[in-house]
């Protein structure tokens, strides 16, 4: 299939820039794959879609403030890095895979200076994706200066003048968040608070967590026009010899299994082994899910609304059928539903 089929037009005023002053009061479209029909509803009524017995997963994922504000030594032109994965560690220098802007100005060589302290970042290379290899050295961990000086990495399509506010240091975040090591929410989460899980508890749905660090590799852009030919970059996901045992005896007794974003999905259907069943343990994925995948560990999935051409799309319109996926979104934008990382979401049975 061609990336050009993902496509539909989003006016810029359905883009969320805030998020609701309720988690649990978006809307929700549900929709029945077996019908081939949606239904307009709110997130809050996510436990009368529900049956006892099934089992609901979450990422706990937590995002950490990875995004930096710095200067070019010695011009001084402000530069901003985004962190996406550590390379190496080790005393009194690290090394990551980073997203910078200006980009075209970094080349390997250029040496950058961050806050009033002496954390200082050399590019020392480059990798897939125009990302750069950066090597930081200062007088304090890198991880301390994180945690005093970094940005909590909202998407370029949630604009603020000044950088993150208070709100979105909270709201970024899921109720689930424990696991430090994401540059980006997941975001289908967003919408849960204590009494929802409380809720769905009553009904009979087990809700378990597992992790996968949201990486470069969830909102890379597909950059080939035949999407079989994208691959997603890998990302590290860990599940608990606990959820593991709850979800297989759920399935096992006819439960459902209710993937919570495409990143619980891609971690589940990575998790798989040859008989069928999730598996424990923590290891990289490399899995690209696009249409024609058959999925082995997903039955029901809850999930924001994402941008037209994205590989996040592309798993949503594999799981509920490319023109039914397409169809339903072209009545959330006539409805007028709320897009991207701050929305509304849909639920696909």
């Amino acid at each position: 299939m061609r990336l050009s089929e993902f496509n539909y037009e989003l006016p810029e005023a359905l883009v969320a820039q805030e998020p609701l002053a309720q988690r649990d009061a978006s809307r929700m479209l549900v929709l029945d794959r077996a019908q081939q029909t949606w239904a307009e509803s709110r997130f809050a009524l996510l436990p009368d879609y529900v049956r006892a017995g099934d089992v609901l997963v979450v990422n706990n994922t937590r995002v950490f403030p990875a995004r930096l504000i710095g200067r070019r030594d010695p011009s001084g032109g402000r530069v901003e890095v985004l962190l996406v994965r550590e390379l190496e560690a080790r005393e009194g220098h690290s090394n990551w895979e980073a997203l910078v802007r200006p980009a075209h100005r970094l080349r390997e060589g250029a040496r950058l200076r961050f806050g009033d302290s002496e954390l200082q970042a050399e590019v020392v290379g480059t990798a897939n994706g125009g990302l750069r290899v950066l090597r930081f050295a200062g007088d304090q961990p890198l991880e301390a200066f994180l945690n005093t000086q970094g940005q909590t990495p909202l998407p370029p399509y949630i604009r603020r003048p000044d950088g993150t506010s208070e709100a979105d240091q909270e709201r970024y975040q899921t109720v689930f968040a424990r696991e430090r090591g994401a540059i980006a929410a997941p975001t289908a989460g967003l919408h849960f608070t204590p009494a929802t899980v409380a809720a769905l508890n009553s009904h009979g749905v087990a809700v378990v967590e597992i992790t996968l660090h949201v990486g470069y590799g969830t909102f890379e852009p597909v950059r080939v026009e035949e999407i079989e030919q994208h691959r997603v970059a890998s990302e590290f996901f860990n599940v608990s010899t606990e959820a593991a045992a709850v979800i297989n005896e759920r399935r096992a007794h006819g439960g459902r299994v209710i993937a919570v974003g495409t990143t619980t999905t891609r971690a589940l259907e990575s998790a798989v082994n040859s008989d069928g069943e999730v598996a424990a343990g923590g290891r990289e994925t490399q899995l690209t899910i696009t249409p024609g995948y058959k999925f082995r560990a997903t039955d029901a999935l809850l999930t924001n609304f994402h941008l037209p051409q994205s590989s996040l799309l592309l798993l949503v319109a594999a799981f509920a059928g490319h023109e039914f996926a397409l169809a339903a979104y072209r009545h959330a934008v006539a409805a007028r539903f709320r897009f991207y990382s701050y929305g509304d979401c849909m639920f696909v049975m």
